[in-house]
């Protein structure tokens, strides 16, 4: 089985045993039943954050709102926005030093910590350049957490590694050499060359390494190069497919290291049994439930 099917067939059983009912994505209810009818039911506690539910209004997709084709992303059992939403939301108004714990950026609690009200962001944009013509978008990350002055930025991935090979980075990027914002980070912009689909890139099959490069692109031009940690959060598969792109992971990890880039990684599973290990008492129903449907 590979990684897709593998997350599809999970997420199914979860929503079998709660009793859902699974619809089509594609208006009316046609193609594969990987959809709730409610989005409610596919977040824990039931709810969207007025904050969380803003964040998403102000990014590129249709996570939240249905379109007359379409059911809202958000709907999905695979939804790549659910699943960051539901491991994340619960911490807002809360001491984010246990969750930023669990996904080892901190070593262990401050005794001064500073965790801001509302700390935790969704779909937040960080501008590379100026340059509106070649960069008319900018870069959405998954989470940002802001903690005793500084920024973890977080890229989540639930089944995209597994449904085919990047894009790639676009020539905007690279066919100026004088760009400014390379000018610190000579390996990255060294592999964002050989992922230009110009190349025949065979190295990185699963790991989306063009859109890791452009985030540390934001994240450098508006936090500079050492104010902001980049972490790299995904769901694992069993077999060839979660083996490879743990090694792409790894890879990436010792370029970006050469650039002096605060980059870390870890999985979803990992994430969770550290929670249920260090942060179960208080927060037992957001555990369990993390537990019954990722674990």
């Amino acid at each position: 089985m590979n990684g897709l099917k593998y997350i599809q067939s999970k997420q199914q059983n979860w929503a079998k045993r709660k009793g859902f009912q699974l619809l089509g994505g594609t208006q009316p209810n046609r193609g594969e039943k990987n959809y709730l009818h409610d989005l409610s039911s596919n977040i824990f506690n039931q709810h969207l954050s007025e904050e969380t539910q803003c964040d998403f209004n102000s990014g590129d997709g249709s996570e939240t709102k249905d379109t007359t084709t379409r059911l809202a992303k958000m709907k999905a059992l695979h939804s790549s926005s659910a699943l960051p939403v539901n491991v994340f939301q619960y911490w807002q108004e809360k001491d984010v030093s246990a969750i930023l714990s669990a996904c080892k950026l901190i070593n262990k609690r401050s005794i001064n910590s500073n965790s801001l009200p509302n700390a935790v962001r969704f779909e937040q944009k960080f501008e590379i350049c100026d340059n509106k013509k070649d960069f008319p978008k900018k870069p959405n990350l998954d989470v940002v957490i802001e903690y005793n002055n500084r920024v973890f930025a977080i890229e989540s991935k639930f089944t995209e590694p597994y449904k085919g090979k990047p894009k790639g980075l676009r020539k905007a990027y690279t066919k100026d050499e004088s760009k400014s914002f390379w000018e610190d980070v000579p390996n990255l912009h060294e592999l964002g060359n050989k992922v230009s689909p110009d190349n025949d890139n065979e190295e990185f099959k699963y790991l989306d390494v063009a859109q890791l490069i452009k985030h540390i692109l934001g994240l450098k031009n508006i936090h500079k190069k050492n104010g902001f940690t980049l972490l790299y959060l995904w769901y694992d598969v069993i077999g060839k497919d979660g083996a490879k792109h743990r090694k792409e992971i790894e890879k990436f990890a010792k370029i970006a290291k050469k650039d002096n880039i605060k980059f870390r990684h870890i999985t979803y599973q990992e994430v969770i049994i550290n929670l249920s290990k260090d942060f179960y008492d208080g927060n037992e129903s957001y555990v369990d439930y993390l537990t019954d449907r990722y674990l």
